[in-house]
């Protein structure tokens, strides 16, 4: 069996934890890069499967997972700082070219960073994580009228989503077989969500998020002026992120496969292997094997 490194390092002050596994030296890494509520613990079976070909490094950002949690009065939880953050984490490990792989938070993080390194990324796997604004549907009106009128009615109206049966809901709905997902996903996120501290920090990723969409036109630009290998691997029936923020990939990329599967938000949870296969298949064709020319 594939063993997963469990490993942490400090990067600004701050203790980041991170899942390892596969050859660093010899094969090309892809940085998985998680979601709300999760962290790389929703990586742990995706990992194993692909480690006998690839590289595979997955963080925990601050306040999620098993990295440091400091308080919202030490630290800026921002997507540009968590951004930051993980572009400094990569430097320290050593990873210097990677594919991407982004999910929910991990697409405005990610983007950020191939944006800024447009020469040090082979490809991209998306798996519901939007950079379009047919990808925001009505789920996020309730955080848009925060985002216009950041008052505490409007705050408070947004704890609903850091409710048990709200991260429930995020694993089940949309699913082929509620039955066959594991519940220690949402037991696993709601106890870190519970923690005395994080609800105020994802209420500041949840204001934050409204930085998100402005930036949209830069990656898309982004994804014309370079044309990264992309594969989309999408849960059709997630309503967080539908599946009109999928196709929309198409319009600017060239090379690109999209795969709209019947499951719900967290893809992997259901569609697991048909996941891997896709990604290995993908990445052994379409991975950059040449030098990066700008432009």
């Amino acid at each position: 069996m594939t063993k997963i490194k469990n490993q942490t390092i400090t990067v600004d002050g701050q203790t980041v934890f991170y899942r390892e596994a596969g050859d660093k030296e010899n094969a090309p890494t892809i940085l998985l890069l998680h979601g709300f509520p999760t962290s790389s613990h929703m990586f742990r079976n995706l990992i194993p499967a692909l480690a006998h070909n690839f590289h595979l490094v997955a963080p925990d950002y601050p306040g999620f997972g098993y990295s440091s949690m400091p308080s919202t009065d030490k630290f800026d939880y921002t997507f540009d700082h968590l951004a930051e953050i993980v572009d400094k984490f990569l430097t320290q490990i050593g990873v210097e070219r990677y594919s991407l792989y982004v999910m929910d938070y991990g697409a405005p993080i990610g983007y950020r960073l191939a944006v800024k390194y447009p020469e040090k990324i082979d490809a991209l796997i998306v798996q519901n994580g939007n950079a379009y604004d047919e990808g925001l549907g009505e789920f996020w009106e309730p955080l848009r009228d925060y985002w216009n009128e950041p008052s505490e009615k409007n705050k408070n109206a947004l704890k609903k989503f850091l409710s048990m049966e709200a991260t429930r809901w995020q694993y089940t709905h949309g699913v082929k077989n509620e039955n066959e997902i594991n519940p220690d996903n949402w037991i696993h996120d709601q106890l870190l969500l519970e923690r005395p501290g994080n609800n105020e920090i994802q209420l500041q990723l949840f204001y934050d998020y409204k930085s998100n969409p402005p930036l949209y036109p830069q990656w898309q630009e982004y994804f014309r002026k370079y044309q990264p290998p992309t594969l989309v691997v999408w849960g059709r029936n997630d309503i967080i992120f539908p599946k009109e923020g999928a196709i929309r990939y198409q319009h600017d990329l060239k090379n690109i496969q999209i795969h709209l599967l019947n499951t719900g938000h967290f893809a992997l949870e259901e569609e697991g292997d048909l996941i891997a296969s896709l990604i290995s298949r993908f990445l052994s064709t379409n991975r950059k094997t040449v030098a990066w020319i700008e432009g």
